[in-house]
């Protein structure tokens, strides 16, 4: 019996890391999707208005910023997912 509660506990253990792995992976490709895409649309702006270049780039920083601290927050979760 105690060794069918133990793999029964293996299982749910492994699929848990599983699963923390596979939301720490989603979170560092979400990022990288929104990065690029900031840094895009922020080149293309700067291309269409070349004097409002600072205000595009200090907007461009201050939402990659965002854009990592959700990152972030995903990999926490995932991390806390995997230890618990």
């Amino acid at each position: 019996m105690l060794a069918i509660l133990l793999q029964e506990v293996g299982s749910n253990l492994s699929v848990a890391y599983m699963g923390a792995a596979i939301g720490a992976g989603l979170a560092a490709i979400g990022a990288g999707i929104g990065i690029g895409r900031i840094g895009g649309s922020a080149m293309e702006g700067i291309a269409r208005q070349p004097e409002a270049s600072g205000k595009i780039q200090g907007a461009m920083l201050i939402v990659a910023a965002f854009v990592e601290a959700v990152a972030l927050f995903g990999a926490v979760i995932s991390l806390l997912v995997a230890l618990k």
